[in-house]
């Protein structure tokens, strides 16, 4: 990645982290980058309007603008129009967490995530990457929407760390794993990467380009409703990648405006 780019990635980053002004000292301190590499990236946004300073020696801070070239983006982002109504669905009928990845090569990266109303829950941050390809139901669906060479060739790279007493152990037990997946079009990650957690997540393909859909929520929620869970699921992959089709969910339980 661009140097310029990163840092001015960083910039932001960093004042959502903080929540408050601060001053072209802190930002050089909190960075680890040069006051003189801060002054330019920090009077670079000044000058287009994405930072003002709150007033003499009182730091800087973010403006509206890039919040709204974000929503003016989203707006017309064409698989978030397609995908958001049915998976804001999703999470109400089970009220469970509900995700949507981009699939790019061996790796995907969260676009969608709505929250459930329980304490307990289990989450990933849009802009994220899937955690594991082997031990999350994500990672695994990621892994069936690769050409079987490739597939082979990663199994073979991979490094089965154990995430839990119930982690896959061997590139055997993995591969026997996917194409259980494989055949019956969905993955499950139960409490492989997380004590208590259960995962199900299935892939579907728009524009040539693979997406992964997962549910999440601890296991004594999950089993229970996991059957009716895969069914609602697989419907909505089935919809996500009809062109022009309308996507819809069964009834639902409640309907939360919220993400």
């Amino acid at each position: 990645m661009s140097k310029i780019v990163k840092r001015t990635l960083d910039f932001f980053e960093l004042f959502a982290e903080h929540k408050r002004p601060l001053s072209l000292s802190e930002i050089s301190k909190l960075l680890d980058i040069p006051v003189s590499s801060c002054h330019d990236v920090l009077q670079s946004l000044l000058e287009r309007g994405y930072i003002y300073e709150i007033g003499p020696r009182l730091g800087f801070y973010p403006t509206l603008k890039l919040d709204n070239l974000a929503t003016r983006i989203a707006e017309n982002d064409p698989i978030l129009l397609r995908a958001d109504m049915a998976l804001r669905e999703l999470r109400d009928e089970f009220d469970e967490s509900v995700s949507l990845a981009k699939v790019s090569g061996a790796t995907a990266t969260y676009l969608i995530v709505f929250e459930p109303t329980h304490a307990l829950r289990f989450l990933v941050h849009i802009g994220e990457q899937i955690r594991s390809l082997y031990a999350t139901s994500a990672g695994k669906a990621v892994l069936g929407t690769l050409p079987s060479d490739e597939r082979e060739k990663l199994y073979r790279s991979l490094k089965l760390v154990p995430f839990t007493e119930h982690t896959i152990k061997t590139v055997a037990e993995l591969r026997e794993n996917i194409n259980q997946g494989l055949e019956q079009g969905w993955y499950i990650n139960r409490e492989e990467s997380v004590p208590s957690a259960t995962t199900v997540s299935a892939a579907f393909e728009w524009n040539r380009t693979p997406f992964v859909i997962t549910v999440a929520g601890p296991t004594f929620r999950m089993e229970h409703k996991l059957n009716l869970v895969v069914e609602r699921m697989l419907k909505i992959c089935r919809e996500l990648e009809t062109p022009g089709a309308a996507v819809k969910t069964g009834p639902t339980r409640q309907r939360r405006t919220g993400s």
